[in-house]
């Protein structure tokens, strides 16, 4: 497993890593003991970096980790926590919280649940709005001081956000969905972290199981599953996706790889400075995105796969409407072009 450092001069982590959240009831069921197999199998991969928020499955998702990883030592990975989103006991998300004595009371709540002393990377799930992101970092500073955190991140977060918070405190990554078929990032996002040295964390790979040929539609996902909600999976809109996706899977098909392959590859050759999560709730989905790794894609191959999925050709939103306009990444950047992702 090749590494990279986590932003300028930031530790070391591996250039690929794991997105739990699947693995507690976003998208349906889970096997927990598939779940903790396939943790334990991207370790022994070398994947170094575990993503995870106190909000997947009300504190489930870290519990699962914690128990995964008993025994290990506690350099072997690198938890990622995203915190602030809040939860109603059905299940249902009710907004953001990122308020300096919240943002303390959160760290307490996963320290516990993780098992550790310290979270490696700490960041707000996404911005609040009701809060400056300045008072936001700040108390996660202070955090940092006492050791309780060790670096800390962004998620969905604007340029001008990012300015805001790297002038407060060091930011080592932002992340944010980036993937094909996901590409809003480009036009402004991505330009500003690199002139402020900050990683891009990209997470949506796959576009939640669109580019692995396996997408659900709305009627045909499991109970629990969000992807019913997500407009990119409902009615004509998959029908329309599945048109492309059809182009992608021929592509492949000529490389003799996968679609989650290629959309591994192909996040992997826009730079070091960009790690990609892969969601991968079973070890056969890990170990076909770790193929990725030895697919070279050529500069024909780019080529081929922009012809494919042109800006603007993904029917639907990656959110339903009120989720994005809450996302402070997706409000045209001053005196820069907006593209839908």
């Amino acid at each position: 497993m090749q590494t990279h450092p986590l932003g300028k001069n930031g530790p070391i982590v591996s250039a690929m890593g794991l997105g739990c959240m699947g693995m507690s009831g976003i998208y349906g069921p889970a096997d927990e003991q598939e779940s903790i197999a396939t943790i334990r199998a991207a370790l022994d991969e070398g994947i170094t970096l575990l993503d995870t928020g106190d909000f997947y499955g009300m504190g489930q998702n870290e519990m699962l980790l914690q128990k995964a990883l008993a025994g290990q030592p506690r350099d072997r990975f690198f938890f990622c926590v995203k915190f602030g989103g809040m939860r109603a006991p059905n299940g249902a998300f009710i907004g953001i919280d990122t308020r300096p004595a919240a943002v303390k009371n959160f760290l307490a709540y996963s320290l516990r649940r993780l098992g550790t002393d310290y979270i490696d990377l700490y960041q707000p799930a996404r911005v609040d709005p009701a809060v400056p992101i300045e008072d936001t970092v700040g108390a996660i500073a202070d955090m940092v001081k006492a050791g309780y955190v060790r670096h800390i991140g962004l998620s969905e977060a604007g340029s001008e956000t990012i300015r805001r918070a790297h002038a407060v405190h060091p930011i080592r990554a932002l992340q944010i969905e980036y993937s094909m078929v996901s590409r809003s990032v480009e036009a402004d996002i991505l330009p500003t972290l690199r002139s402020l040295g900050i990683s891009l964390v990209s997470y949506g790979v796959f576009s939640r199981g669109l580019l692995t040929g396996h997408a659900p539609s709305a009627e045909s996902a499991s109970r629990g599953d969000i992807r019913a909600h997500f407009p990119r999976f409902q009615g004509e809109n998959l029908e329309r996706n599945q048109q492309w996706i059809a182009g992608l899977r021929d592509l492949a098909h000529q490389r003799g790889i996968t679609i989650a392959q290629l959309a591994t590859a192909w996040v992997l050759s826009k730079g070091a400075d960009i790690i990609p999560l892969v969601g991968a709730r079973r070890r056969d989905q890990l170990g076909d995105a770790l193929k990725g790794f030895d697919v070279s894609l050529s500069l024909e191959d780019l080529a081929a796969i922009d012809r494919i999925v042109p800006p603007h050709v993904v029917a639907g939103d990656r959110y339903g409407a009120e989720q994005m306009l809450a996302l402070d990444s997706e409000r045209p950047a001053r005196g820069a072009a907006h593209i839908s992702g």
